[in-house]
Protein backbone atom coordinates (compact mmCIF):
# COMPACT_ATOMS: atom_id res chain seq x y z
CA UNK A 1 0.00 0.00 0.00
CA UNK A 2 1.33 3.40 -0.94
CA UNK A 3 2.33 5.84 1.77
CA UNK A 4 0.16 8.91 1.22
CA UNK A 5 2.05 11.11 3.67
CA UNK A 6 2.47 14.57 2.14
CA UNK A 7 6.06 15.78 2.10
CA UNK A 8 6.39 19.04 4.08
CA UNK A 9 8.08 21.23 1.48
CA UNK A 10 7.21 19.91 -1.97
CA UNK A 11 3.65 19.08 -0.80
CA UNK A 12 3.52 15.84 -2.83
CA UNK A 13 2.89 12.26 -1.76
CA UNK A 14 3.48 8.71 -2.94
CA UNK A 15 0.00 8.29 -4.36
CA UNK A 16 1.20 10.09 -7.51
CA UNK A 17 2.83 6.78 -8.48
CA UNK A 18 5.39 8.46 -10.77
CA UNK A 19 9.10 7.68 -10.82
CA UNK A 20 10.45 10.20 -13.36
CA UNK A 21 10.91 13.94 -12.79
CA UNK A 22 12.20 16.98 -14.63
CA UNK A 23 13.79 19.58 -12.35
CA UNK A 24 13.90 23.17 -13.60
CA UNK A 25 15.21 25.70 -11.12
CA UNK A 26 12.77 28.51 -11.94
CA UNK A 27 9.10 27.98 -10.98
CA UNK A 28 8.11 30.00 -14.06
CA UNK A 29 9.63 27.30 -16.26
CA UNK A 30 7.11 24.81 -14.89
CA UNK A 31 4.33 26.81 -16.52
CA UNK A 32 6.19 26.81 -19.84
CA UNK A 33 6.59 23.04 -19.67
CA UNK A 34 2.83 22.46 -19.82
CA UNK A 35 2.75 22.67 -23.61
CA UNK A 36 5.14 19.71 -23.84
CA UNK A 37 2.94 17.30 -21.89
CA UNK A 38 -0.33 15.55 -22.55
CA UNK A 39 -3.03 16.22 -19.95
CA UNK A 40 -0.88 18.42 -17.68
CA UNK A 41 -2.24 18.89 -14.17
CA UNK A 42 -1.03 21.42 -11.62
CA UNK A 43 -0.20 19.80 -8.30
CA UNK A 44 1.33 22.15 -5.72
CA UNK A 45 3.14 25.45 -5.32
CA UNK A 46 4.81 25.85 -1.94
CA UNK A 47 7.85 28.08 -1.44
CA UNK A 48 10.10 27.48 -4.48
CA UNK A 49 8.57 24.08 -5.27
CA UNK A 50 6.00 24.31 -8.06
CA UNK A 51 4.89 21.03 -9.59
CA UNK A 52 2.70 19.48 -12.26
CA UNK A 53 2.22 16.03 -13.74
CA UNK A 54 1.48 14.92 -17.28
CA UNK A 55 2.62 12.40 -19.87
CA UNK A 56 5.03 12.36 -22.77
CA UNK A 57 4.77 9.60 -25.36
CA UNK A 58 2.78 7.59 -22.86
CA UNK A 59 5.28 8.03 -20.01
CA UNK A 60 4.14 9.73 -16.81
CA UNK A 61 6.38 12.70 -16.01
CA UNK A 62 6.49 14.83 -12.88
CA UNK A 63 7.84 18.37 -13.22
CA UNK A 64 9.01 20.27 -10.13
CA UNK A 65 11.04 23.43 -9.68
CA UNK A 66 13.87 23.35 -7.15
CA UNK A 67 14.50 27.06 -6.65
CA UNK A 68 18.02 28.45 -6.66
CA UNK A 69 21.01 26.80 -5.02
CA UNK A 70 22.09 23.61 -3.33
CA UNK A 71 20.05 23.72 -0.10
CA UNK A 72 16.64 23.99 -1.78
CA UNK A 73 17.66 21.45 -4.42
CA UNK A 74 18.79 19.03 -1.72
CA UNK A 75 15.53 19.33 0.19
CA UNK A 76 13.54 18.77 -2.98
CA UNK A 77 15.58 15.70 -3.95
CA UNK A 78 15.23 14.18 -0.47
CA UNK A 79 11.46 14.56 -0.53
CA UNK A 80 11.18 13.27 -4.10
CA UNK A 81 13.10 10.17 -3.03
CA UNK A 82 10.60 9.76 -0.19
CA UNK A 83 7.77 9.51 -2.74
CA UNK A 84 9.63 6.89 -4.80
CA UNK A 85 11.04 9.00 -7.63
CA UNK A 86 13.89 7.05 -9.26
CA UNK A 87 14.95 9.16 -12.27
CA UNK A 88 15.65 12.91 -12.16
CA UNK A 89 17.00 15.24 -14.84
CA UNK A 90 17.86 18.84 -14.05
CA UNK A 91 17.01 21.31 -16.82
CA UNK A 92 18.67 24.50 -15.64
CA UNK A 93 20.94 27.30 -16.78
CA UNK A 94 24.68 27.81 -16.57
CA UNK A 95 27.47 30.22 -17.28
CA UNK A 96 29.96 29.05 -19.90
CA UNK A 97 33.62 28.72 -18.96
CA UNK A 98 34.99 27.72 -22.38
CA UNK A 99 35.13 30.15 -25.35
CA UNK A 100 33.49 27.88 -27.95
CA UNK A 101 30.20 27.77 -26.03
CA UNK A 102 27.40 29.99 -27.33
CA UNK A 103 24.19 31.31 -25.80
CA UNK A 104 21.54 28.60 -26.13
CA UNK A 105 24.04 25.75 -26.42
CA UNK A 106 23.39 22.78 -24.13
CA UNK A 107 25.94 21.48 -21.65
CA UNK A 108 25.45 17.93 -20.37
CA UNK A 109 27.28 17.49 -17.08
CA UNK A 110 29.59 14.47 -17.00
CA UNK A 111 30.49 15.24 -13.35
CA UNK A 112 30.45 18.22 -11.01
CA UNK A 113 32.98 20.02 -8.84
CA UNK A 114 31.45 20.19 -5.36
CA UNK A 115 32.34 23.84 -4.69
CA UNK A 116 29.27 24.41 -2.50
CA UNK A 117 28.26 23.74 1.05
CA UNK A 118 25.21 21.51 0.79
CA UNK A 119 26.87 18.23 -0.20
CA UNK A 120 29.64 18.72 2.36
CA UNK A 121 26.96 18.32 5.02
CA UNK A 122 26.34 14.81 3.62
CA UNK A 123 29.69 13.40 2.53
CA UNK A 124 33.40 14.09 2.55
CA UNK A 125 34.73 15.98 -0.47
CA UNK A 126 36.37 12.85 -1.90
CA UNK A 127 32.90 11.44 -2.69
CA UNK A 128 32.17 11.97 -6.43
CA UNK A 129 29.32 13.97 -7.91
CA UNK A 130 28.46 12.00 -11.05
CA UNK A 131 25.37 11.35 -13.21
CA UNK A 132 23.81 8.06 -14.25
CA UNK A 133 25.30 6.39 -17.34
CA UNK A 134 21.92 5.20 -18.68
CA UNK A 135 20.48 8.72 -18.62
CA UNK A 136 23.64 10.11 -20.24
CA UNK A 137 23.32 7.57 -23.04
CA UNK A 138 19.65 8.43 -23.58
CA UNK A 139 20.46 12.15 -23.58
CA UNK A 140 23.23 11.73 -26.14
CA UNK A 141 20.90 9.79 -28.43
CA UNK A 142 18.24 12.51 -28.21
CA UNK A 143 20.80 15.25 -28.89
CA UNK A 144 22.12 13.50 -31.97
CA UNK A 145 18.65 12.70 -33.28
CA UNK A 146 17.54 16.33 -32.98
CA UNK A 147 20.84 17.93 -34.10
CA UNK A 148 20.89 20.45 -31.26
CA UNK A 149 24.18 22.24 -30.44
CA UNK A 150 25.65 20.62 -27.33
CA UNK A 151 28.76 19.90 -25.27
CA UNK A 152 29.56 17.20 -22.73
CA UNK A 153 31.83 18.29 -19.90
CA UNK A 154 32.58 18.94 -16.26
CA UNK A 155 30.66 21.62 -14.37
CA UNK A 156 31.35 23.53 -11.17
CA UNK A 157 28.48 23.98 -8.72
CA UNK A 158 28.90 26.93 -6.37
CA UNK A 159 27.05 29.13 -3.88
CA UNK A 160 27.47 32.75 -5.05
CA UNK A 161 27.26 35.15 -8.00
CA UNK A 162 28.58 38.42 -6.66
CA UNK A 163 31.77 37.94 -4.67
CA UNK A 164 34.69 40.26 -5.41
CA UNK A 165 36.63 37.33 -6.90
CA UNK A 166 34.19 35.94 -9.47
CA UNK A 167 36.30 36.77 -12.53
CA UNK A 168 39.43 35.17 -11.14
CA UNK A 169 37.46 32.15 -9.89
CA UNK A 170 35.96 31.58 -13.33
CA UNK A 171 39.37 31.96 -14.98
CA UNK A 172 40.88 29.44 -12.58
CA UNK A 173 38.26 26.75 -13.26
CA UNK A 174 38.23 27.45 -16.99
CA UNK A 175 41.97 26.77 -17.06
CA UNK A 176 41.32 23.47 -15.26
CA UNK A 177 39.03 22.27 -18.06
CA UNK A 178 35.66 23.00 -16.44
CA UNK A 179 32.97 23.78 -19.02
CA UNK A 180 30.26 25.55 -17.07
CA UNK A 181 29.09 26.85 -13.72
CA UNK A 182 25.75 26.41 -11.98
CA UNK A 183 24.48 26.13 -8.40
CA UNK A 184 22.51 22.87 -8.26
CA UNK A 185 24.04 19.99 -10.24
CA UNK A 186 26.39 18.66 -7.58
CA UNK A 187 23.61 18.57 -4.97
CA UNK A 188 21.39 16.60 -7.35
CA UNK A 189 24.16 14.14 -8.18
CA UNK A 190 25.38 13.54 -4.64
CA UNK A 191 22.10 13.52 -2.70
CA UNK A 192 20.22 11.75 -5.48
CA UNK A 193 22.95 9.12 -5.65
CA UNK A 194 22.92 8.58 -1.91
CA UNK A 195 19.16 8.06 -2.04
CA UNK A 196 19.23 5.58 -4.91
CA UNK A 197 18.10 7.96 -7.65
CA UNK A 198 19.48 8.01 -11.20
CA UNK A 199 20.28 11.60 -12.11
CA UNK A 200 21.50 13.81 -14.95
CA UNK A 201 21.83 17.52 -15.62
CA UNK A 202 21.27 19.36 -18.92
CA UNK A 203 22.24 23.02 -18.72
CA UNK A 204 21.32 25.87 -21.07
CA UNK A 205 24.12 28.39 -21.61
CA UNK A 206 22.85 31.86 -20.63
CA UNK A 207 26.21 33.61 -20.10
CA UNK A 208 29.18 33.19 -22.45
CA UNK A 209 32.72 32.85 -21.19
CA UNK A 210 33.49 36.44 -22.25
CA UNK A 211 30.08 37.78 -21.26
CA UNK A 212 29.08 40.10 -18.45
CA UNK A 213 27.17 38.29 -15.70
CA UNK A 214 24.73 41.06 -14.81
CA UNK A 215 23.79 42.09 -18.36
CA UNK A 216 23.52 38.51 -19.61
CA UNK A 217 21.37 37.46 -16.64
CA UNK A 218 19.07 40.41 -17.36
CA UNK A 219 18.72 39.18 -20.96
CA UNK A 220 17.87 35.75 -19.58
CA UNK A 221 15.13 37.15 -17.35
CA UNK A 222 13.70 38.97 -20.38
CA UNK A 223 13.50 35.67 -22.32
CA UNK A 224 16.10 36.55 -24.94
CA UNK A 225 15.51 34.53 -28.10
CA UNK A 226 18.55 32.24 -28.08
CA UNK A 227 18.09 31.42 -24.40
CA UNK A 228 14.51 30.38 -25.00
CA UNK A 229 15.57 28.26 -27.95
CA UNK A 230 18.07 26.50 -25.70
CA UNK A 231 15.39 25.98 -23.07
CA UNK A 232 13.10 24.32 -25.60
CA UNK A 233 15.97 22.11 -26.75
CA UNK A 234 16.82 20.95 -23.23
CA UNK A 235 13.20 20.19 -22.43
CA UNK A 236 12.83 18.11 -25.60
CA UNK A 237 16.04 16.18 -24.89
CA UNK A 238 15.19 15.54 -21.25
CA UNK A 239 11.68 14.31 -22.07
CA UNK A 240 13.02 12.01 -24.78
CA UNK A 241 15.64 10.64 -22.38
CA UNK A 242 13.07 9.86 -19.70
CA UNK A 243 10.59 8.37 -22.18
CA UNK A 244 13.36 6.08 -23.50
CA UNK A 245 13.95 4.38 -20.15
CA UNK A 246 13.06 0.70 -20.33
Amino acid sequence: MLDKKVQPHIQLSNDLAVDKVLLPGDPARVERLKKWLDDPKELAFNREYRSLIGSYKGTSILVMSTGMGGPSTGIGVEELANISVKYAIRIGSCGALQPEMKIGDLLVATAAVRDEGTTKAYMEEIYPAVPDYQLLSNIKQALETNHFPYHFGLVRSHDSFYTDKEASIDAYWSNKGIWGADMETSSLFVIGGLRGMRTASILNVVVTADGDLESDINKFVNTEEKVMEGENHQIKVALEALASIT
